[in-house]
């Protein structure tokens, strides 16, 4: 008996040290992932001087004003570029999920002559980095009479997120059971009509992930604003802050602020949509 007893405590110190050391690896992975996050908005509350005199721990003479200072500047030079930043995210993320629907729709559910030679060229251009295609696109976007406009960065936000999406939709449409599509068909429902009642709805939680996916892409786009656009009226938000960067270059607590702000809608897309996003994932994890 008291060797059964002994063998049952060891078990459970073992389980307890177990379980300590996963909650502090969990721990140290949540310290290295929040730590970018707290020093943004720590040194966007603090001078130049104050910075550098502690730049780890809250300090400051006078924080509040310090701090409303900074993201006065801050809002004074990314403010402008916020509206941008946000048509041209939603008006590329909504092309993108419109086209990718349909052609991952033909893809999963249709026979065309050379589909097995449309499907690798599609995948292969997934190896190809975004930077190898700048210098055409940018003549091409020149000779069309594109460049200053939105549309140049919409068109090409557009046909740059086909080749993911509709790797990844294929898969699901794939997986959505053929009854649906014939009792929608049988109800006298077309093409668009099976794909807005079966396939959006069925497969609604990773359109919601693709969608947050794309958001962020487009937020943070900065090279092809870069080159397209001259119009500073006209600018979104990264590119903005590279120009903040650069005026202020030795202020880091404005530069921060705007930092700050420029997190704070993705932020706030993301705790509105973290269920949709989680449930993608899981549902991607269940099909694997």
């Amino acid at each position: 008996m008291n060797g059964a007893t002994s063998q049952v405590g060891s078990g459970t110190a073992r389980a307890r040290r177990t379980e300590i050391v996963k909650h502090a690896f969990i721990l140290l992975v949540l310290v290295f992932a929040f730590f970018p996050l707290y020093m943004m908005v720590n040194v966007s509350t603090k001078t130049n001087a104050e910075f550098f005199r502690a730049p780890f721990r809250p300090s400051g003479d006078d924080i509040w004003r310090t701090t409303a200072g900074n993201y006065a500047v801050g809002w004074q030079t990314v403010g402008a570029s916020i509206p941008n930043t946000v048509f041209l995210a939603v008006a590329a993320t909504v092309g993108t999920l419109v086209v990718a629907i349909l052609a991952a729709y033909v893809f999963a559910r249709y026979s065309f002559p050379l589909k097995g030679l449309f499907w690798p060229a599609l995948m292969i251009l997934m190896l190809m980095p975004d930077v190898a295609n700048l210098v055409p696109l940018f003549t091409l976007l020149r000779d069309l009479g594109l460049l200053n406009t939105y549309t140049a960065l919409v068109l090409t936000g557009v046909a740059g997120g086909q080749v993911f999406n509709i790797y990844i939709l294929r898969n699901y449409i794939e997986d959505t059971p053929q009854d649906l599509f014939d009792a929608a068909e049988v109800d006298g429902a077309g093409h668009l009509g099976q794909i807005w009642h079966v396939v959006v709805p069925m497969n609604g939680a990773i359109i919601a992930t693709l969608a947050c996916l794309s958001v962020v892409r487009e937020w943070n786009l900065f090279i092809l604003p870069l080159l397209v656009i001259r119009d500073p009226s006209r600018l979104p938000m990264a590119v903005a802050l590279y120009r903040l960067e650069g005026q202020y270059v030795r202020d880091w607590g404005p530069t921060m602020a705007a930092f700050a702000i420029a997190a704070v809608p993705l932020i706030i897309l993301f705790v509105f949509t973290m269920r949709f996003f989680i449930r993608g994932i899981a549902a991607g994890a269940l099909k694997g």
